[in-house]
């Protein structure tokens, strides 16, 4: 890969001919239409926060060097950011007025206010810049490589870069668009920031799982695809099938295995109201440690307790247990709590009250022991609190 090293640009000539919409995707260029600021295998924009873009203009204030930039020359001559997109949009923003910066004074300036010889400081600011020249794989593998300070590129960011083209971009608008009026609903199923590519890494992962390939192997053999609709379709289903089942909305419900979920239940027939009335009462349990886990145990028809975490005997649970153990150590005369009774003590034969004891797993709960009644057994409060987790 060949580079060129320029110094003689400034902000003044990248900024000159900078267009930003707002709406995602839609494509940032400069330097007179020359350059290209965000291609198809950059992120979105991300520095808009009030601070990292700010920084960027106090840095310029202040005479500060914004580090290397790189722009990579296409085969039809034109440049694109290879790296600094985030650092040339943010003064580019500024100085066509799309965000303002608090002065010294605790004043609020934009650009177009601030003095004469402050705007000629940012403008005439002189920028470092590698202009680098390759093919394809010389410049995402340099992209990867430089990509590894500052704001790391996540797994999706990644992919999105390698395998850049068609399908990437058609993906983008629908599941990396912060525009788009159904992130909202997607938001309460799915963690994760829609400009990060968190929407578009689940909607592949739950498609992929469902055809059994791997993220990499789909994204290359559609990468030139200029339909996504196998991708939408799949993802629409599991989340209608999702906000069906349950009518209700709960913060824990967000980031849960919605598309496992969907392959294993979703051809079974459920009463919504029943699904509705058991959430919720099981939500309502104080005993229940995994509130999560309770949406897998009622598709599930609830008979995996252990994904509840439930680790408190219930009261009926616990008097069963008791009068089991009492009726059998006075037939032996023993003490009813079994640890006790192993013991050459004065505690040997006691019967001890049912507000004495304490439930206890005969079978560890971290074991594997069920918060059952064949796994219940009542110790004395003494030996319950010493026994732990054996």
């Amino acid at each position: 890969m060949k580079t060129i090293l320029h110094t003689e640009w400034t902000v003044a000539d990248i900024c000159k001919g900078f267009t930003y919409n707002e709406l995602e995707g839609k494509g940032l260029f400069g330097l007179d239409g020359r350059l290209t600021i965000q291609p198809e295998y950059q992120r979105h924009y991300i520095y808009n926060d009030g601070k990292r873009d700010v920084a960027v203009i106090e840095s310029l204030l202040k005479g500060y060097p914004i580090g290397l930039l790189y722009f990579n020359r296409t085969i039809d001559g034109r440049l694109e950011v290879l790296d600094g997109q985030q650092r040339i949009t943010s003064f580019g923003r500024f100085v066509t007025g799309k965000f303002s910066i608090v002065d010294s004074n605790n004043c609020v300036q934009f650009f177009s206010g601030l003095p004469t010889e402050l705007q000629q400081l940012i403008l005439n600011s002189p920028l470092l810049i590698f202009e680098c020249e390759g093919d394809e794989k010389e410049i995402k593998e340099w992209f990867k490589t430089i990509n590894i300070v500052g704001i790391p590129l996540n797994d999706q960011e990644l992919l999105n870069a390698i395998y850049s083209g068609e399908f990437v971009n058609a993906a983008k608008r629908v599941f990396s668009n912060s525009q788009n009026a159904e992130v909202q609903k997607w938001s309460h199923y799915i963690r994760g920031d829609v400009k990060r590519q968190d929407f578009l890494a689940e909607a592949l992962k739950w498609i992929c799982a469902n055809k059994k390939k791997n993220i990499d192997a789909y994204m290359s053999s559609h990468r030139h695809d200029t339909s996504i609709n196998e991708l939408v379709c799949y993802f629409d289903d599991v989340i209608n099938w999702v906000s069906t089942t349950f009518t209700m909305v709960n913060r824990d419900m967000c980031g849960l295995e919605w598309g496992r979920l969907y392959e294993q239940y979703h051809n079974i027939p459920y009463s919504i109201d029943y699904i509705s009335d058991r959430v919720q009462a099981l939500q309502s349990d104080d005993s229940i440690k995994c509130h999560r886990n309770i949406y897998e145990y009622v598709l599930g028809g609830e008979k995996d307790k252990m994904l509840l975490e439930i680790r408190i005997f219930e009261e009926s649970t616990k008097k069963a247990a008791y009068y089991r153990q009492t009726e059998d150590a006075m037939k032996k005369g023993t003490s009813n709590c079994p640890l006790c009774a192993m013991e050459d003590n004065a505690n040997k034969t006691r019967i001890y009250k049912l507000e004495e004891m304490d439930a206890d797993h005969v079978t560890a709960w971290s074991k594997g022991g069920a918060t059952s009644i064949d796994n219940c057994q009542m110790l004395c409060r003494t030996h319950n609190r010493s026994k732990g987790n054996r």
